[in-house]
C-alpha cells in the first residue's frame, strides 16, 4: 500500500459532494492500492448535515479510507494537500446580477487561494467546480502565487461528455466510441463544443464525426446549442443542478490528471491560456483540448509529476474562430470584473 494522499472536497455537505464522495473513497479515482485521507469543508450552518455525510462514510466501511475528518476551518482543511477539489462556491440566486455573483465567489476563491498558498502542498493539484468556474479557478491561482499556475484547472470535463453523449446519440453508438470532442472557452452558455476533430468508433473502423453523421446543419446549430444549455435543461426538469453527471466528470478529469490521459486521446480542461497556438489571449483559465503524461523517465519510475499540454497544430475553420473568440471575450470580461472586486476584497 501506498502513503495515504490528502483529498480535500469543499462544498461537501452539497449534493454534487454527495455523489462524489462515495468514488473517491472506493478507489475509483486514484486507484484500488491507493489509501486516502479525505478532508470535507463546508459553512459553518452547514455543519449538521455535513456529519450525517461523514456518519454515512463511516458506514460505508471503505477499506482505503484511512480517516475523514469533517470541518468548517480553512487552516485545518487546507493542510498538507495533495488534491483539493473545490465544489462549493455562492450559487447563483433569483435577480441575482452576474457582477453580484463574481464578487461573492472571488471573495470565497481569494480566501481559498490563500489557504491554499499558506498550508497545502506546493505540488497540491487544484479542480475548481463552483461556478463562474473559469474564474473562479483563476482567482485561486492568483490567491496562491507560491503554487505552479499549471497546477490549477477547472471543471469543462461535463460540458465535454454531454458532446460525447449527443454525438453517440445520434449514431447509435456507446459515449466510449466517441473521442477528441473538444470544449473551448468558458464554463457557461457561450462554450464551444467543437467535433471538427473528433472520431467515433463504427463497425470497428475509426471514422471522423461530420464523416459519419453528415449532417452539417446539426452539428453547426441544435447540437453546439444542446451542449451549451444542457445544464439549463437538468435544472428545468429536476428542478436542482447536475448532480450525478457532474460527479462523475470530476471522477474523469481528476483521474486523468492522476493518471494521465489514454494514448490517442485528448480531453477538455480549463487551464491556463499562457502560451497557447489558438489566438487565445494570455493570463485566461480557458477550456482547451489537452493530453496529460508523465514529464520525464524519472517522473514515470517514481509515478508522479504529470503535467499537462495544449494539443497543437489543429486547424480551426472560421466557424470554430469566431465561437472560439465570442467565449473568450466573455472570458476576458468576467476576469477584468474579478480581478476590480480581487484588489479590494
Amino acid at each position: 500500500m501506498s502513503e495515504p494522499i490528502r483529498v480535500l472536497v469543499t462544498g461537501a455537505a452539497g449534493q454534487i459532494a454527495y455523489s462524489l464522495l462515495y468514488s473517491i473513497g472506493n478507489g475509483s479515482v486514484f486507484g484500488k492500492d491507493q489509501p486516502i485521507i479525505l478532508v470535507l469543508l463546508d459553512i459553518t450552518p452547514m455543519m449538521g448535515v455535513l456529519d450525517g455525510v461523514l456518519m454515512e462514510l463511516q458506514d460505508c466501511a471503505l477499506p482505503l479510507l484511512k480517516d475523514v475528518i469533517a470541518t468548517d476551518k480553512e487552516d485545518v482543511a487546507f493542510k498538507d494537500l495533495d488534491v483539493a477539489i473545490l465544489v462549493g462556491s455562492m450559487p447563483r440566486r433569483e435577480g441575482m446580477e452576474r457582477k453580484d455573483l463574481l464578487k461573492a465567489n472571488v471573495k470565497i476563491f481569494k480566501s481559498q487561494g490563500a489557504a491554499l498558498d499558506k498550508y497545502a502542498k506546493k505540488s497540491v493539484k487544484v479542480i475548481v467546480v463552483g461556478n463562474p468556474a473559469n474564474t473562479n479557478c483563476l482567482t485561486a491561482s492568483k490567491s496562491a502565487p507560491s503554487i505552479p499556475k499549471e497546477n490549477f484547472s477547472c471543471l469543462t470535463r461535463l460540458d465535454h461528455n454531454r458532446a460525447k453523449a449527443q454525438i453517440a446519440l445520434k449514431l447509435g453508438v456507446t459515449a466510449n466510441d466517441v473521442k477528441n470532442v473538444i470544449i473551448w472557452g468558458n464554463h457557461s452558455s457561450t462554450q464551444y463544443p467543437d467535433v471538427n476533430h473528433a472520431k467515433v468508433k463504427l463497425q470497428g473502423k475509426e471514422v471522423g464525426v461530420y464523416e459519419a453523421l453528415k449532417d452539417d446543419s446539426w452539428l453547426k446549430g441544435e447540437f453546439v446549442t444542446t451542449v451549451q444549455q444542457r445544464g439549463a435543461a437538468v435544472i428545468k426538469a429536476r428542478k436542482l443542478s447536475s448532480a450525478m453527471s457532474a460527479a462523475k466528470a470530476i471522477c474523469d478529469h481528476v483521474r486523468d490528471i492522476w493518471f494521465g490521459t489514454p494514448e490517442g486521446e485528448f480531453v477538455s480542461m480549463g487551464v491556463i491560456s499562457d502560451g497557447n497556438s489558438y489566438g487565445v489571449p494570455d493570463d485566461l483559465l480557458y477550456s482547451f483540448p489537452v493530453v496529460i503524461k508523465f514529464k520525464s523517465l524519472i517522473c514515470i519510475i517514481f509515478k508522479q509529476n504529470k503535467t499537462w499540454k495544449f494539443v497543437e497544430g489543429l486547424p480551426i475553420n472560421d466557424f470554430s474562430r469566431e465561437k472560439m473568440d465570442l467565449t473568450a471575450k466573455e472570458l476576458t470580461e468576467e476576469k477584468e470584473s474579478a480581478f476590480e472586486f480581487l484588489s479590494s476584497a
